[in-house]
């Protein structure tokens, strides 16, 4: 499976179990625990499945780490997405840890309308460099910036749609959206217009189509 080597390195396993880290997740059983460890001035976010059962390790968790490396490569340069990131070993990734509050933790205050369309404006940018989240409905994976632009993280769940059929892309391109724009709906629904409340129906209709929400089923 292509981008599972560990070139690129920052740093090691050594570094990182005798280094300052912070348990952030413990996950579930098929879940990695994620931490967030500092490192030479710099942070990452480490999804570790080290201690889960060993079909976990060798089956499941090199698909994961293969989508969202291969999502962060592609996203590389994008601002308010991770742009960095490598395999740590047969266990571990780590990715550029983005700083910010996570918008599941932020006031309602802050979804203005300014804000939604910085949030529709990121979802853009990322499809156009190929990539549909898929997991970007809920406000766990959102995250407002130290500079109060938002942010979006976890692309595990990603797809890459660079060589899919024009029509299924912009399918998934539509129930990407949905979850932004079912913010917007929550929020301001007098701003959103005829363009996005068709839009927003669209994807809606579509996602029910959608047998996986979110990880493993887990409902957004």
């Amino acid at each position: 499976m292509p981008g599972l080597a560990t070139s690129g390195r920052v740093f090691t396993r050594e570094d990182f179990e005798s280094g300052s880290r912070t348990l952030l997740r413990e996950g579930r059983l098929a879940n990695a625990r994620v931490y967030r460890f500092r490192y030479r001035g710099e942070e990452w976010t480490v999804k570790d499945f080290s201690s889960r059962p060993w079909w976990v390790r060798k089956i499941l968790a090199p698909i994961l780490f293969w989508r969202e490396l291969r999502a962060v490569h592609r996203l590389a340069g994008i601002e308010g997405v991770p742009s960095r990131g490598f395999r740590l070993d047969d266990s571990a990734i780590a990715i550029q840890f983005l700083p910010g509050t996570s918008l599941s933790k932020s006031p309602k205050s802050t979804m203005t309308v300014e804000f939604l369309k910085e949030m529709e404006a990121l979802m853009t940018r990322i499809h156009q460099a190929g990539i549909v989240h898929l997991d970007a409905r809920g406000t766990g994976n959102w995250v407002v910036l130290t500079n109060g632009k938002p942010g979006l993280i976890d692309f595990q769940a990603g797809v890459c749609t660079a060589g899919l059929p024009s029509g299924l892309r912009k399918i998934l391109e539509d129930i990407d959206m949905s979850g932004v724009l079912k913010k917007w709906n929550e929020f301001h629904p007098e701003a959103m217009g005829p363009e996005r409340i068709a839009r927003f129906e669209r994807g809606t209709r579509l996602r029910k189509l959608w047998r996986i929400r979110g990880y493993f089923g887990k409902k957004k």
